[in-house]
């Protein structure tokens, strides 16, 4: 599994794990997760200790 998203141009830490239908999984950050995660089919599948990357700081 990469370490920072697999997006171009991105260097964010992988935080969920797409199941796309149509082609090989992709492992993205968060805010790439929430776009693409809109797509019919797709299955976004966040990672284990990833809670961190996934909450907006509310502070």
């Amino acid at each position: 599994m990469p370490e920072t998203c697999s997006e171009s141009d991105c260097d964010r830490p992988v935080a969920v794990e797409l199941h796309i239908p149509w082609t090989e999984n992709r492992f993205v950050c968060a805010a790439h997760a929430r776009v693409l995660g809109r797509q019919d089919g797709v299955v976004a599948d966040p990672l284990p200790d990833s809670e961190s990357d996934l909450l907006e700081d509310g502070g």
